[in-house]
Order: C-alpha cells, then structure tokens, then sequence
C-alpha cells in the first residue's frame, strides 16, 4: 500500500487546511489550454501502461511513475483475460504480446461437487483473429505490457511513490515521497486498489470490502491431466471453489477460493506454515469429487494467500485534471475474471474521450458516463459467484439445489453477450447515448 506521508507546498498546506477534501480549488479552472499533450500516470501495473499506450494513440505523450523501485512483478500467480479485454487491447494494437504470452482456454465447464456436471461456461465469440480468451501468469502480464509500452517510447520510472497532488492552473503536479515532482495537463490514478490518488479525487469514496474469501493457487508438472489442454475445470465444491486447467505445455494450473468470516491479516496467514495450508486445503476438498487432491499433493506448499476485496466505484472518479481508472476506480473480486479487462476497457474509453473533449473535466465526466453502469453491472455479477462460492451448510445445499436448474435457464450465449462480446468502437467519436456506440 503506498504511504500516506505528503509533501506539501505553503500555498497548498494553508488551502488543505481550509478545505481538506482537497488541497485546491480547481473546479473551474479558469485558465484552460487548447488541448492537451502530456498525461502523467501514476502505477505501473496493469493499468498504467495501457493508458499510456491509448492516450499515445491519440497524441498524448504520457509518463508513468511507480512506486515500487524495481518492477516487483514477480507477485501474483495467474489470471484470466476475456475477450472483451483483449479486444480493448486490440484496439491500441496490443494484444497478440499479451495473447502470446499466455495460453488460450476456448472452454469452461462447471461441476458441483458431488460430481455433477453442470454445463459449459460460456467465453463470447472469438476475435476476428481466431484470438481465445487466455490464462496467462500475473508476472507475464505485467512484463508484456511493460515491454510494449517501453517499445513504444513510453518513460517508465521507478522508485516514485505519489506523496501529493497540485492542481497550478491549467496543469497538474504529481509530488512524490523522495522530493522530486512530475508536471503535466492531466494525471490518470492507476494505482491499484490501495490507490493514494483516489484520497485526492474521492476522499470519502467507498473502502475495498473484504467478501468472504481467501485465495491462493499454483502450478505443477508432476501430475497427469485427466483434461484437455485449455479447458477449464471449475468445481462449487461442498467446502470451498477450485479451479484447474491444463496447459499446452503439459503443466497444470490451479487456483482455490476457500470461506472465511472474518478477514485475515498479513501476519495472520504468515503466521500458518505452508505445511499446514497445504492440510487445510485438502481438508476442504476431501469430500469432493475432484482433481484437487492431486494437484495439491503435486504442488510445493510455498502458497500465497490473499484475502479477496471488492469496491464500488465513487461517485466521481475524477477531479480537476486528476481520473482514476482500474482498480484505483473500481474493483471487482478476481471471481469476475474481468479485473484486467475492466483496466483496459477504461484506457481505451479514457483515450477516447480526452480526443474528442479539450476540457479535461467535460472528457472525464464523459468517460464516467461510458464506463459506469458497466463496471457496476461486473460488479454485481460477481458478487452473487462469491455468495455461490461461499455457501456453506443450508446455504450450500440451496445452491446445490438450485444450480442446475438456473444453468439450463439462464446459461446461453445470449446471456453472457453483454460481458464478453463487449466491443469498444475506438475510431467513432463519442456521443451523448451512453454507451450506444458499443456493443
């Protein structure tokens, strides 16, 4: 989580103390410029290099600044990335360096734990390139996207942690914790759900919300795959979710949600010895019929655990000439599979909107607009898969009960369209419809 220390000028010092929601008045901004040429980016993860990649596209230089010293990717295990978030990096050219460095899954299916199978998930229309939706490993991701925006001339600095932001007229600065600041016409939060450029925008926007559920996954090769290469396995299984999908290389990657009332610390879950997890998970998947127990056998205990978060999105995600976009927005819990997808979608929207409005506030408030109800709707939707992954005793046996038959109801192409064949028309300028030049 970045610092919460501030570097502070006397002017801005004297205005936060008169109004602390924010350092300053910037509302009006009374010496707007004829357009804009620099964007500074704050967060080198995901997001951040997608937006400078799209605000390129469009003429905008942009520069981003991470906090950590070195590239710190070597964090995470895998995630998913739909269709519709590879189409949006279709769109800047993208996302064969993504698509590449993963490996595609044409297929889901969805079991209960008992064994039954409860049908084929389904992953929307493949791209016009026969591109499939992928699994890809968190640190692959993070280096892809690096790399291509570095190829693209786009500065990346490290070691820059955001301390404050200025609004000085018709330009904002970005002031971080080592003394040095940054200048430019606007300033895009890409800083993750531990965002310190959202207490700037939204000091009273909602907090992460913890939702029940503890995660962790791994890799191995020491185990057969009793499936075919790219089809995901997933299992509502009577204590807790797994998940499992074999490779084209012959590994096995799997991931497992287990139920959990009270929120862990850190120290909590560093506290249990990666023996001992590796007892409770096969404790909670004893009972299922599944792939679980050999997969996690075949794999050195070594876990990382995270408690899983949610956030609704504030009610502006933008103010003067600071957006947030990603995480630092919105987060959906990794149940969506769609956390990466949502960060490109808003880059490409954002690039959108800052080409057809000068006004840095008039092409935020247009970018909201375009990105709201959908983020909220993913949102939504994942919420009720953790409820689903969570259910224990009665609440499970409903779910058991019930399953089957909201799958063979509700479980068509047609219902899931809205997600995964969302198309963003980059080249149309943007309207007054919501939404109504996508699909």
């Amino acid at each position: 989580m970045l610092t919460s220390f501030q570097i502070t000028s006397p002017r801005s010092y004297f205005l936060g103390k008169l109004l602390p929601e924010w350092d300053d008045p910037v509302e009006s901004l009374e010496q707007e410029r004829e357009g804009m040429t620099h964007a500074l980016i704050i967060g080198g993860g995901v997001a951040g290099p997608t937006a400078a990649i799209a605000l390129q596209k469009v003429g905008i230089d942009a520069t981003v600044y991470e906090a950590y010293a070195t590239t710190a990717h070597d964090v995470g295990a895998s995630m998913g990335i739909s269709l519709n978030g590879l189409d949006a990096l279709r769109t800047l050219d993208a996302h064969t360096v993504v698509r590449d460095a993963g490996f595609p899954v044409p297929r889901g299916v969805m079991w209960l734990g008992n064994g039954r199978r409860l049908g084929e998930g389904h992953t929307g229309t493949p791209l016009a390139d026969g591109t499939l939706p992928i699994v890809i490993g968190r640190y692959d991701l993070y280096a892809a996207l690096r790399q291509e925006a570095l190829r693209r001339g786009v500065p990346i600095h490290h070691g820059k942690r955001l301390a404050h932001v200025e609004h000085r007229g018709d330009q904002v600065a970005a002031l971080f914790t080592d003394g040095t600041e940054a200048v430019g016409d606007l300033l895009v939060g890409a800083d993750g759900i531990g965002s310190t450029t959202r207490r700037f925008v939204a000091p009273h926007a909602p907090r992460p919300r913890y939702v029940g559920l503890i995660g962790t996954g791994g890799i191995t090769r020491d185990v057969t795959p009793q499936f075919d290469p790219g089809v995901m396995n997933m299992v509502f299984g009577r204590r807790a979710f797994f998940a499992s999908i074999a490779s084209t290389d012959g590994s096995v990657w799997w991931f497992a949600n287990l139920p959990r009332a009270d929120e862990p610390t850190a120290a909590d879950l560093a506290a249990t010895s990666g023996w001992r997890w590796q007892q409770r998970l096969l404790e909670a998947f004893a009972e299922d019929r599944s792939p679980a127990a050999p997969l996690i056998r075949a794999t050195p205990p070594d876990y990382t655990w995270f408690p899983m978060h949610d956030m609704r999105a504030p009610k502006r995600w933008h103010r003067g000439r600071v957006v947030l976009i990603g995480d630092a927005a919105h987060v959906s819990s990794p149940s969506s599979g769609q956390g990466a997808s949502m960060a490109f979608e808003d880059a490409v929207q954002l690039a959108r909107c800052v080409r057809d409005r000068v006004d840095p506030p008039a092409a935020f408030d247009a970018y909201q607009r375009l990105r709201a109800d959908r983020v909220g709707k993913v949102l939504a939707g994942a919420r009720q898969v953790n409820r689903s992954k969570a259910a224990t005793g009665v609440s499970r046996v409903l779910r058991d009960v019930t399953f089957p038959l909201l799958m063979r109801k509700f479980n068509t192409p047609e219902a899931f369209a809205w997600l995964y064949d969302h198309r963003i028309d980059f080249d149309r300028p943007i309207d007054d419809q919501p939404a109504a030049n996508d699909r």
